[in-house]
C-alpha cells in the first residue's frame, strides 16, 4: 500500500525518484524499492518522505491506519472473511469454488481444494472498513 501511495503522491507533485532522493537524502535505490513495494520504510523515514513531497509529516501514517487489518494478510483466512460477512465458512468456500466473487477463488488440485482471498479486494468489494475488525 505504501508503494502505491508514494507513487500517487510523486505523480501529483510531478516528482521523480532521483529528485525525491536528493531532497530527502534517501538513496534512489531505496525509493525505487518503496515504489515497487519490495520494501517499506519505517515510520520516521515515511515522515521524511512526506515532508520532502510537501505533504504533512503524518500523511502516510494516517492513510495506513485506515486499513491496518487488510495488510496483515497476503491471503485472508476463510474464517475471517466469514465472520466479517456474517456468513458461514461453507458459504465462503462455495462462493470461492463457483467463481461468484471477485475477491478470491478456489482451485481444485487432485482431491483437495485451495482457496485464496485478496484482503484488499475483499474489503473494497464488501465495503467493510478494516478498522471495524
Amino acid at each position: 500500500m505504501f508503494g502505491k501511495m508514494l507513487k500517487e503522491a510523486m505523480q501529483e507533485k510531478g516528482m521523480k525518484a532521483a529528485k525525491l532522493a536528493a531532497i530527502t537524502g534517501i538513496g534512489k535505490n531505496s525509493i525505487s524499492q518503496y515504489l515497487s513495494g519490495k520494501n517499506e520504510p519505517k515510520a520516521e523515514r515515511k515522515k521524511v518522505i512526506a515532508v520532502g513531497l510537501g505533504l504533512p509529516a503524518d500523511y502516510f501514517e494516517e492513510a495506513q491506519e485506515k486499513i491496518p487489518y487488510c495488510d496483515k494478510f497476503k491471503n485472508l483466512p476463510v474464517e475471517v472473511a466469514a465472520k466479517l460477512m456474517g456468513k458461514s465458512k461453507g458459504f465462503i468456500y462455495d462462493s470461492l469454488k463457483s467463481g461468484r466473487v471477485k475477491w478470491g477463488y478456489g482451485v481444485k488440485r487432485e482431491k483437495k481444494w485451495s482457496y485464496y482471498i485478496s484482503p484488499r479486494r475483499f474489503f473494497e468489494e464488501n465495503r467493510i472498513s478494516s478498522t471495524e475488525t
